[in-house]
């Protein structure tokens, strides 16, 4: 066990799953509040597809969703460079995974992508038992949209908010089979994640123990960050009541 502490390349991957947490609270919570709040206005219109196109990255594979996002970004076919020179900035074309300042960042977009319209959802389902009469007071009262997003919805659907911010920790700290397609913890070790490098410590390197003994490690280390996100949570809840 302090062998896995002491660990360079464990660590490093877990800066990489506290950097998914980070990016991934921001953009997928954030982007599917912003997204719910929009489709739930009056003005909206198809709503139904609206809902359906956000939604479908959800239910693709991981594995899928990885092989999609590396043919993007691939260096010969790729979505990206050819557009690169299309507009004659075929200068700036490079091989973007295999860059290892930006490989996180890069993974973190097809992760943000997929779960959305997951979170949407959800938001969307506490938000439709809000009394509608509340947002037409406010309006009333000459309460502008981000003020009713700030001041109204967001204080009425903390706890679904709680149970999501859970849900999207939870999942990045276990992140691997996105990762694993993606780039497969390259360049180097540039883009390994926790269970990523438990997986080719114990099956590929065949460090049974000692993949083990980091296997523990990350049960302990999920615990305490989902934990104490819980309390965090709960000490702001409490206090606003």
């Amino acid at each position: 066990y302090i062998d896995v502490i002491k660990d360079p390349v464990f660590i490093l991957s877990l800066k990489n799953n506290l950097f998914l947490i980070v990016v991934c609270l921001i953009g997928q919570l954030g982007l599917a509040f912003l997204f719910a709040f929009m489709l739930n206005s009056r003005h909206v219109r198809l709503k139904g597809l609206h809902r359906t196109m956000s939604y479908f990255p959800a239910v693709l594979s991981a594995v899928v969703v990885g092989f999609i996002w590396s043919f993007i970004y691939d260096y010969n076919y790729g979505f990206i460079n050819a557009f690169l020179r299309l507009i004659g900035q075929g200068d700036k074309a490079q091989a973007w995974l295999g860059n290892d300042k930006m490989v996180m960042a890069l993974a973190a977009i097809p992760l943000i992508w997929q779960y959305i319209g997951y979170y949407m959802i959800i938001i969307m389902s506490a938000m439709s038992s809000v009394d509608p009469q509340i947002f037409e007071m406010a309006e009333i009262d000459g309460a502008s949209g981000w003020k009713k997003a700030v001041y109204i919805t967001l204080p009425l659907i903390k706890n679904t908010l709680i149970v999501c911010v859970t849900l999207c920790i939870a999942g990045n700290m276990k992140i691997f089979d996105l990762i694993y397609s993606l780039t497969g913890g390259g360049p180097g070790n540039a883009s390994s994640v926790m269970a990523m490098y438990a997986y080719k410590t114990s099956f590929l390197s065949y460090k049974m123990g000692y993949g083990s003994a980091m296997s523990i490690v990350i049960l302990v280390i999920s615990l305490i960050v989902v934990g104490g996100s819980q309390l965090i949570m709960n000490h702001f809840t409490k206090e606003e009541a």
